[in-house]
């Protein structure tokens, strides 16, 4: 694996967000399976070292805008377990308040702007995002994650135009787990990638979505170029999802075989080469490591626990940030 981080402690921080994602996935699966929770939700159990690796390269004020596989994103980012299971499960105490569930979580304290169940939906969010932060002379950086299958979007080409045009500080981060929806990924998308956004001039770099030391290395040098003004970049990350493009998705033989999910689990899990990793290099032992993993699974049982009690929110919240403050609004622009 590639070094980048050089801290044991920031080694052994991407190493528990990678395992709280993974156990909070494990939960939101099972909150599904014993009908519990509204809706479906997408797993994003087996890319943890993409959305680590990039958060942990970003500061609290970067932004990042989310999919419709977006957990992953939400917990790298600085989201807690409650809140985000109250927001599964419809309850008042949720990010929003129990209003956007699974696929619209967002945590704008942690520069979250939020996931998007439409395919692609983010990237102009993102791009904005970028464009205000170079407005107001800020160095914010913004990442906009997006999968293999928003390549089709003609939004992506409209956004890269004018973040080249204009140099924003943005980074498109696209998750390639080999897979849009049900189809395989080279029978959608013609040629290259990352020459999509190269005939923008845009500078492109494909990297090992399962190394989280490689991803959190190319990340940390293309976000302290952007904050330079040398933006915008497009990465595009070799990844792998566990389970189906979404929970009811169970009988997946008809488009991807068994052994090539096995293979994935067994020879590239994200987390268990990064966990071999500490231990060859003496950063932790595998004592540790089980310590962590077993104080994690817990704060999740105890998160989940919380949020099948917590309240829902109260009906007259219907229309509570639904519509604009008119009245506000108004005063605002004769004031």
């Amino acid at each position: 694996m590639a070094k980048s981080k050089t801290n044991t402690e920031d080694y052994l921080t991407m190493y528990r967000q990678m395992v709280r994602i993974r156990t909070f996935e494990d939960n939101a699966n099972q909150l599904y399976l014993s009908a519990k929770m509204p809706g479906l939700t997408h797993m994003y159990s087996g890319e943890e070292a993409v959305a680590v690796g990039i958060c942990e390269a970003l500061k609290v004020t970067d932004k990042i805008t989310s999919t419709h596989r977006g957990h992953g994103h939400c917990v790298a980012k600085g989201a807690e377990f409650k809140e985000m299971f109250c927001e599964l499960l419809g309850k008042e105490e949720g990010y929003c308040r129990g209003k956007g569930g699974s696929m619209h979580i967002a945590d704008q304290s942690n520069g979250n702007l939020g996931a998007n169940a439409i395919v692609g939906g983010s990237m102009g969010i993102a791009t904005g995002a970028a464009f205000s932060a170079k407005l107001l002379g800020k160095d914010d950086v913004t990442v906009c994650f997006f999968g293999d299958g928003a390549t089709a979007q003609g939004l992506m080409y409209e956004v890269m135009n004018m973040a080249a045009l204009w140099n924003l500080p943005v980074i498109y981060a696209c998750e390639n787990n080999g897979y849009s929806e049900y189809t395989r990924t080279d029978e959608i998308a013609a040629g290259s990638i990352t020459a999509r956004a190269e005939a923008f001039g845009i500078e492109a770099h494909q990297v090992d979505g399962q190394d989280v030391l490689a991803v959190n290395a190319l990340t940390q040098k293309l976000v302290d170029r952007a904050r330079k003004g040398e933006g915008p970049f497009f990465m595009e990350l070799m990844t792998y999802r566990y389970h189906g493009h979404h929970v009811g998705d169970i009988n997946r033989e008809y488009y991807r075989s068994k052994d090539e999910e096995k293979d994935w689990k067994d020879n590239k899990d994200p987390i268990i080469r990064f966990r071999s990793w500490l231990v060859e290099e003496g950063i932790a032992s595998e004592e540790d490591l089980d310590a962590m993993n077993a104080e994690i699974k817990q704060d999740a049982a105890d998160a989940v626990e919380y949020a099948l009690n917590a309240k829902y929110p109260d009906v007259s919240e219907v229309d509570m940030h639904v519509y604009t403050d008119i009245e506000h609004a108004l005063a605002r622009d004769t004031a």
